[in-house]
């Protein structure tokens, strides 16, 4: 027997982008049903890195991340918890003289966007940072950027809009989703969803949706590898990222040291696992960053499954063939910081039909037919967020 339920706007996906448009939404009153595959915030949202910053978004990003990082200021107020979330600071390191030229035209490029950042020599890491390794050769930071917990905070999105009444099923996967020319028809096990609006927000697998609709992109998933520490004595009180990717770093109130860098791997679309080759370099990256490392136990490896797309801007916004459907996925390496705010802005776009905030570089026309078969590149390392669903 198949449920029917009638809603105003249905929602694939409860990562953090989902679960925030669907608390947005709650907030104005507009009737949601979020569906999910697995639970709430457990997919990429859930186990990435937990880095809340905004210091090496690119320049199309800048608007959101600043909206964002408002919104991070409001957290306890939006979902009920601080989910530790601090403003430690983000200390973007340079490998290199070169490497410093490049930290030092970004922070000319983002003057205007408050992000304050501070040119670190060397002399001046060895003086705040004394813990760092050798082979550095400055930094930039970022005094108002920080991290949180991504197990606590993703979840919580959904769940404060199921406070304010939005319709949230965990363990229903879709399986079909179509537009009859007035609504949408979303079909999962034994339920059948029909709504005036559509939101596509399922990370890694939202591409599927897209091309179902006509609107094919080169989404690609990626599976950042991390670690996570034993309980160590304090000593890093900034998160860490690496000018050019390789490696990054925080620690937890609790002593943990969280790091990441490198790749798992995967033999499923829909699953991955840290890949034995790849433990060893972690672990001699972090220890060379970070030398009181030397020694401590591993008490966790883990990654996930991430979207991707090759400029490494989400898709975020209308359907440039479906009226009332809209798109916010892709979000690789930016969704945990950006995805309240993602959240925000679908909200926007279904309540008044446009953005408070610029989106036109995010849009899915940008992808031609001509890139629909294009593979996306091998990338080097970047700092990875792993928080699309």
């Amino acid at each position: 027997m198949t449920r029917r339920i009638d809603t105003e706007v249905a929602i694939i996906g409860g990562g953090i982008v989902g679960g925030s448009a669907a608390l947005f939404l709650r907030r104005a009153g507009v009737p949601v049903v979020l569906l999910e595959a697995a639970l709430c915030g457990a997919r990429a949202s859930g186990v990435n890195y937990g880095g809340v910053r905004r210091q090496g978004r690119g320049l199309e990003q800048m608007p959101l991340a600043r909206r964002a990082h408002e919104l991070w200021g409001q957290l306890p107020s939006l979902i009920g918890i601080d989910g530790e979330y601090v403003r430690s600071g983000h200390l973007k390191l340079a490998a290199s003289n070169a490497d410093m030229v490049q930290l030092e035209a970004y922070r000319q490029r983002t003057r205007g966007f408050g992000m304050h950042l501070q040119m670190l020599d060397r002399r001046e890491l060895a003086r705040r940072f004394g813990w760092l390794g050798q082979d550095v050769a400055g930094g930039s930071f970022c005094p108002e950027d920080g991290h949180a917990n991504p197990r606590l905070v993703s979840p919580a999105f959904a769940r404060a809009a199921a406070a304010l009444g939005a319709d949230v099923r965990e363990g229903v996967k879709v399986t079909q989703a179509d537009h009859d020319g007035t609504h949408f028809l979303v079909r999962a096990d034994g339920l059948e969803v029909r709504s005036r609006v559509l939101l596509n927000c399922a990370g890694a697998w939202a591409g599927r949706f897209a091309e179902h609709f006509g609107e094919a992109v080169p989404e690609t998933s990626i599976h950042p590898l991390m670690m996570v520490t034993e309980p160590l004595p304090l000593f890093m009180d900034v998160s860490l990222g690496i000018q050019g990717g390789g490696i990054y770093a925080r620690q937890v109130a609790r002593g943990n040291c969280v790091i990441g860098g490198g790749r798992g791997v995967s033999t499923d679309p829909d699953y991955a696992r840290p890949g034995r080759a790849g433990l060893g370099a972690l672990m001699a990256n972090a220890t060379r960053l970070l030398p009181v490392l030397r020694g401590a136990q591993v008490i966790r490896f883990w990654t996930g499954v991430e979207g991707n797309m090759p400029d490494h801007n989400p898709v975020l916004g209308p359907s440039a063939r479906v009226p009332g459907l809209f798109h916010a996925f892709g979000l690789s390496g930016a969704g945990f910081q950006i995805g309240p705010a993602v959240g925000e802005v679908l909200s926007e776009l279904v309540l008044r039909g446009q953005s408070s905030i610029p989106i036109d570089a995010f849009c899915i026309e940008r992808y031609a037919a001509a890139a629909h078969g294009a593979v996306a590149r091998p990338e080097r390392v970047r700092e990875q967020t792993q928080e699309s669903p």
